[in-house]
């Protein structure tokens, strides 16, 4: 492989670089080289249940954590955790799936601010582009804003699990009503809440993988996929005015380095975290900080890695009887096989399985009834990753283009497990009785508080000169006063919806154990304004959407090529000039196929369907 040559090379082949990918090799004559770090996607990534389990797993995720700024009191070491995809597909593999464009207002700010081509009116077609919505009656549709034949699966989770809808009629009573947030109803002033849209097709999970790149389109002559390769760099020549991207160089498998190279364009889509470290490793990058670590400055670029913007939520734990998901009844959804020894009643060895007392040959048949049906008809446990409800609306505090608020619900508790590894907090400090409250049968919901227009900034640097070493990802979440003022307005709000919880199912709030004390809080207390910012310092946990840290006007231009670069663009999150109001993986399909076609349209290339109206 090394050395070959080819029109077009995208690094990274995730949500947006699966998409750039697939949509310029429907052109014969285009010759495209797909380099993605990780292989493709495991089974399990296909079950949406199966969400946690992809984090911390070095196949599929970078494994990445962070500094987390003005939060982390409560987490292991203080540090974030930041799961990355690292898998065809990338993080559209290992997310929940959320099919949330944003608010209309975000791009119109977007374009006032210099994006010119990126208004809402004008992403729009390549949000429609994408998607493929199989219609339900259990959400409101505003038909014009939507598409059903697109490659990307967008369906409702069905059944609806009790405690998702739930949450919608409480939000209601709150005063926020039903609609639909990818349709007009997203820019109503009092917000709008639903029953997510997700990416699921057929109660699967239908990541970019699946929808653009599985199939036909990975068997073209014209598309080579190079996966297990890890870019190590650019390959940049002197040009007249200044450096020319010519491809990359990566380290396979094997660990040996090998080239491939672009005879037109790179298209970095590795992501807020990957696609700024490839710029710095080449030497693309503030000066002062590369020369810190033994980089030569070919461009001194003071924004590359600048500006990250992330989600943050703060989850309030309510135990919620005959509303929630037990871990006992997901574990029966995955099959047999996940209630096995050593952790489940089942025998290690499926062989010993002929002698079950009755009620585990009882268990064990239930647990193949329920993923037989999931397999044959996408219903069931297995189709939900627990997260299936959000509501969007405004504080009041700023941000008038926009909501600067969204409340989500997550329908199961966990295990002590999940909380420790994944979640990097000890269940021991949180909880006043882990074993009890995190046990197989309980019943418990999480009601998330999430501001979406965070006004502070992070950063990502290098850490060395090796590639393979993880960069140093600082978040600064907190370090703009405003951030924490509209943290404990959304909490506020979430405890009214809370409130308003139908045939009051829900328990009390339970406030964490350390947090409690130190605060002489008492069950069934009215939480105190310092009680809350003490929650989001200790616990307040990622949405998993970094972006901005390539953004238009500082690192990219309009048209995402990368200033004073020729023959390169950055095609995904960090190209965002501000992060989105809700869920990002749908915006980053839709910059995916936006740069497909402004890739297409300067080399004359044909793509089998061209929505855009600009330059």
């Amino acid at each position: 492989m090394a050395d070959e040559t080819f029109d077009v090379v995208v690094v990274g082949g995730g949500s947006a670089g699966a998409v750039v990918a697939a949509r310029l090799s429907e052109d014969p004559t285009c010759r495209v080289a797909l380099v993605e770090a990780g292989g493709r996607p495991p089974a399990k990534e296909l079950v949406p249940a199966a969400c946690a389990s992809l984090q911390l797993d070095p196949e599929v995720d970078w494994m990445y954590t962070a500094d987390a700024g003005g939060t982390g009191r409560g987490l292991t070491g203080g540090r974030m955790m930041v799961p990355r995809g690292k898998m065809l597909g990338g993080s559209s593999g290992l997310n929940y799936m959320a099919y949330v464009r944003g608010h209309p207002g975000d791009f119109d700010a977007w374009a006032e601010q210099g994006a010119e081509g990126w208004s809402h009116d004008e992403v729009l077609p390549y949000f429609k582009k994408s998607e493929g919505l199989a219609p339900s009656g259990d959400i409101a549709v505003d038909a014009d804003a939507h598409s059903t034949d697109g490659p990307l699966g967008v369906s409702v989770r069905a059944p609806v699990i009790t405690g998702a809808r739930e949450f919608v009629e409480a939000a209601v009573a709150a005063g926020i009503p039903a609609g639909d947030y990818n349709g007009r109803d997203r820019t109503r002033p009092e917000g709008v809440v639903s029953l997510l849209q997700t990416t699921t097709r057929d109660g699967k999970r239908s990541s970019t993988y699946h929808a653009f790149l599985e199939g036909e389109p990975e068997a073209r002559d014209n598309l080579t996929i190079i996966t297990h390769a890890q870019v190590t760099g650019l390959v940049l020549d002197d040009g007249d005015d200044g450096p020319v991207a010519r491809g990359v160089t990566y380290r396979g498998a094997d660990g040996g380095e090998a080239t491939v190279r672009a005879t037109e364009e790179v298209v970095l889509c590795a992501g807020a975290i990957g696609s700024p470290q490839v710029l710095l490793l080449s030497g693309i990058g503030p000066r002062a900080e590369l020369e810190a670590v033994g980089v030569d400055c070919r461009l001194d670029a003071p924004d590359v890695g600048k500006h990250l913007k992330d989600h943050l939520q703060v989850g309030l734990f309510f135990p919620a009887p005959g509303g929630g998901v037990s871990m006992s009844a997901l574990g029966v959804a995955f099959g047999p096989d996940a209630l096995r020894a050593p952790a489940g009643p089942l025998p290690a060895d499926p062989a010993d399985d002929a002698g079950l007392p009755e009620p585990l040959a009882a268990l064990r048949a239930e647990a193949e009834r329920q993923v037989g049906e999931w397999v044959a008809t996408g219903t069931g446990l297995a189709s939900s990753s627990l997260y299936d409800a959000c509501a969007w609306y405004s504080t009041g505090l700023g941000d008038d283009h926009t909501h600067d608020a969204q409340l989500g619900v997550f329908v199961c508790g966990y295990d002590p497990q999940i909380w420790e590894a994944v979640l990097r907090v000890d269940p021991a400090e949180y909880f006043d009785d882990p074993a009890t409250r995190l046990g197989p049968e309980a019943e418990s919901v999480i009601v998330l508080a999430n501001p979406v227009q965070p006004r502070s900034e992070g950063e990502v640097v290098l850490a060395s000169d090796d590639p393979t070493a993880h960069p140093d990802i600082r978040m600064g979440y907190y370090d703009d006063p405003h951030d924490m003022r509209v943290m404990v307005a959304v909490l506020r709000k979430a405890l009214e919806v809370a409130d308003r919880w139908p045939g009051d199912r829900l328990g009390p709030l339970l406030v964490p154990r350390v947090l409690a004390e130190a605060h002489g809080h008492a069950e069934g207390d009215e939480p105190t304004d310092a009680l809350l910012e003490d929650m989001a310092r200790h616990y307040s946990f990622t949405v998993y959407h970094p972006t901005s840290t390539c953004r238009m006007g500082d690192v990219v231009d309009a048209r995402l090529r990368v200033h004073g670069v020729a023959h390169l663009r950055v095609a995904d999150a960090s190209v965002m000039p501000n992060v989105v109001s809700g869920n990002t993986n749908a915006a980053c399909i839709m910059i995916g196929e936006k740069a497909a076609e402004m890739v297409a349209a300067d080399h004359g290339w044909a793509l089998h369907e061209v929505v855009g109206t600009g330059p």
